[in-house]
């Protein structure tokens, strides 16, 4: 369960980072849910890389969303 925990954090990151761009903020919006799966199945796992991983990813990209009014 944590490998496919870590593999969705690691998919999510790229995208994440993309959001960063502006004009490209809205592709948080998809990261998020994926980051929320990711850390859900990371809490079954025994070692917890993956869903520390995934909240990483989350918090920045919560913030991100935040900062920029929910859509730049």
């Amino acid at each position: 369960m944590n490998v496919i925990s870590i593999v969705i954090g690691l998919i999510c990151i790229p995208i994440m980072f993309l959001g960063f761009i502006p004009l490209l903020g809205w592709l948080n919006w998809a990261v998020i849910p994926a980051t929320v799966i990711g850390a859900i199945v990371g809490a079954f796992g025994e070692k917890k890389t993956g869903l520390i991983v995934n909240i990483i990813v989350f918090v920045v990209g919560t913030l991100r969303l935040t900062v920029g009014g929910g859509l730049v």
